[in-house]
């Protein structure tokens, strides 16, 4: 009896941990949608590829800025018109925006399929000097990636909080056909960063996640080790998100052409390990954007772009071994040309995540955050 009695309790201490987990994610709750960057005929798209950064409630936001092109089956953008890379700034945590046109970050070349003429470009790449000082309080890293999905590519840094910018530098190709490269990197010490990044795959087509690192302000860089394995025929593994648990171990989000993986690290980035498969189902293709709360949580947030298109979110209270099911920030979009976010915590622990939008209303895509707050982890 007493052992019948203990099986009994076992399962419903499973219960209840299965219950207070699921209230916990249906805790969070979406605040507001606020319009970051919204022009008549143009085609604001793909936060994720720029970058975002904060200092307290100050945030900042990096997009691209082409003109719309009705289109079904691509992106709904002018491919023969030039693009801007602009930036988007925030003073009061993500309710109001300035948009910014710095010239520091102007691409030195368009893409392959550009054909306007009379544009201004930047200056070509050069090989960085070194000695970029990771920890400043102003430092910001952004990673663009020139020529397509198989690169080349380069990176700029500020020290001002993205007011001027230094740059282009030469991104390595680090052994590989071609670098794509998105922002998304570790600062791990006042010379050492460490990036992850997507690499061409041996066929050179699309593509793979590395993880890469300088230790000397970016004089030099080294290929840590590849993330995952290299895929056969159409499918890749691109556009890693990833968050630091502790000095030796890194957890990352990846993304497949229809869903995320995710992978872990307990060497500092030197090997990986599969650890799930926290979206199964993604539409037509999002990539990660994963965010470690204050509270320790990890939050993954990504753009849906199957119907009903939008932008969801899910939890993990465990470092990413179980996640809650999906939280819908928003379902409203008017086509699968969404998503492509990155978010950030308030100091008053909502978070801001940036993406960009369409409607059925209106057909130019443009950036918008949803406010929204994570719910609670009290309740352990």
């Amino acid at each position: 009896m007493k052992t019948i009695n203990s099986i009994r309790f076992l399962i419903f201490l499973l219960a209840l941990s299965f219950i207070s987990s699921s209230t916990r994610a249906s805790d969070a709750a979406v605040i507001k949608n606020v319009t970051v960057c919204l022009e008549e005929g143009r085609y604001g798209g793909w936060p994720a590829n720029h970058g975002i950064w904060n200092w307290g409630n100050e945030i900042l936001v990096g997009f691209e800025l082409g003109y719309f092109e009705a289109s079904e089956e691509r992106h709904a953008i002018n491919r023969s018109r030039f693009r801007e890379h602009l930036l988007a700034r925030s003073l009061d945590g993500g309710e109001t925006w300035a948009v910014e046109r710095p010239e520091d970050l102007i691409p030195p070349a368009p893409e392959k399929e550009v054909t306007e003429t009379g544009m201004k470009l930047g200056p070509k790449p050069v090989k960085c000097p070194g000695n970029i000082p990771f920890t400043h309080p102003g430092f910001a890293f952004t990673a663009r990636r020139m020529g397509g999905n198989i690169g080349p590519s380069r990176f700029y840094y500020t020290i001002d909080k993205g007011f001027n910018w230094e740059g282009p530098f030469i991104m390595p190709d680090f052994g590989t056909p071609g670098i794509a490269a998105r922002t998304d990197y570790l600062v791990d010490g006042d010379h050492q960063l460490t990036i992850f990044l997507t690499s061409a795959k041996s066929d050179g087509t699309e593509g793979r996640s590395l993880c890469v690192r300088t230790t000397d302000g970016g004089s030099s860089w080294s290929r840590v080790s590849f993330i995952g394995p290299e895929y056969e025929g159409e499918e890749f593994l691109i556009m890693p998100s990833t968050v630091r648990l502790s000095a030796t171990e890194l957890f990352t989000a990846v993304r497949l052409r229809e869903s995320i993986n995710t992978y872990r690290s307990i060497d500092n980035g030197t090997t990986w390990e599969f650890v799930g498969e926290p979206v199964p189902y993604t539409g037509r293709g999002n990539p990660p954007d994963l965010l470690q709360l204050r509270d320790g949580r990890l939050v993954l947030v990504y753009g849906y772009r199957a119907e009903p298109y939008g932008i969801r979110a899910r939890i993990s209270e465990d470092q990413g071994k179980t996640w809650s099911e999906a939280i819908v920030l928003r379902d409203d979009g008017g086509n699968w040309d969404v998503g492509y976010s990155r978010s950030v915590q308030r100091s008053d622990g909502k978070l801001v995540s940036v993406y960009y939008f369409n409607d059925p209303s209106r057909g130019e895509r443009y950036i918008d955050a949803t406010i929204w707050y994570p719910g609670t982890a009290e309740l352990r």
